[in-house]
């Protein structure tokens, strides 16, 4: 029960990632806030857990109104506000004379604007608990390039250091700031692709750990930021990726030279 008494705020919580941290939340004690665009997914989680001490709420979190109440309603519900979890995020794949500027901007609103929308009114909440913690979900793509996922990852890698800009603004409010950057997690978004041969396989090959990630594996990773165990990790850009981002890209020589393939 780490977090008895806390009040939690999931974005992109009905679902894969986000689904995953509010099921870990309510299991370690805290009450749950969850916001999302499928309500029939965010209300059947909402029935399925605890029943007071989890809230569901439809949010456009591209919308800075939407954000600010979801803020407001979530301390409304459960009085306070001590974690939040900005998890909610869209990708596109274009190159860039082929991406649309209307995708681009879409992109650009749900990945990183709203943790601007939800950070703004959130961290003053938090200050007045005297301190709490938020988790941004970046990913591996903010760290490198992607072929054709150029709106993704320069969203991704502005949240990178847009988590770490805020970290040290709000040392002094108590209030740690750090990012999770996932590499392949098997979710809704990335199932269909998985399944299709050959791509499943040559994404995994590319993985030293040799299979894709589950959302309760970065559950983990952000309920361990949130909590006291992480008390002095702020700033932090948390890897989760099986490895694929510690090989440089080079040939698999021992493969070749060995096996001849």
């Amino acid at each position: 029960m780490r977090f008895k008494n806390k009040v939690a705020l999931v974005t992109g919580g009905a679902s894969g990632i986000g689904a995953a941290t509010v099921r870990r939340l309510v299991e370690d004690g805290a009450s749950v806030f969850i916001a999302d665009l499928n309500d029939d997914l965010g209300r059947r989680l909402s029935d399925e857990l605890a029943a007071d001490r989890v809230a569901y709420r439809h949010v456009d979190v591209s919308v800075q109104e939407d954000v600010e109440a979801m803020v407001g309603a979530a301390v409304e519900a459960f009085g306070g506000l001590d974690i939040l979890v900005n998890n909610a995020g869209i990708g596109s794949f274009a190159e860039t004379p082929d991406l649309a500027p209307d995708e681009w901007h879409k992109v650009l609103a749900i990945d990183l604007h709203s943790i601007f929308y939800a950070c703004r009114v959130a961290i003053p909440e938090m200050r007045k608990r005297g301190g709490g913690a938020i988790v941004n979900t970046a990913s591996i793509s903010g760290l490198f390039g992607d072929y054709a996922f150029s709106a993704y990852n320069a969203a991704k890698g502005a949240v990178i250091n847009y988590t770490k800009s805020m970290a040290i603004d709000h040392g002094k409010d108590n209030v740690r700031i750090n990012a999770i950057c996932p590499g392949l997690i098997r979710t809704g978004l990335t199932e269909e692709g998985l399944l299709q041969p050959p791509l499943g396989d040559v994404w995994q090959a590319g993985i030293p750990l040799g299979r894709y990630g589950t959302p309760e594996e970065m559950a983990n990773v952000i309920c361990f930021l949130v909590s006291d165990e992480a008390s002095f990790m702020t700033g932090s850009i948390v890897v989760a990726d099986g490895g694929q981002t510690a090989h440089t890209g080079q040939p698999n020589l021992p493969k070749l030279l060995l096996e001849g393939t």
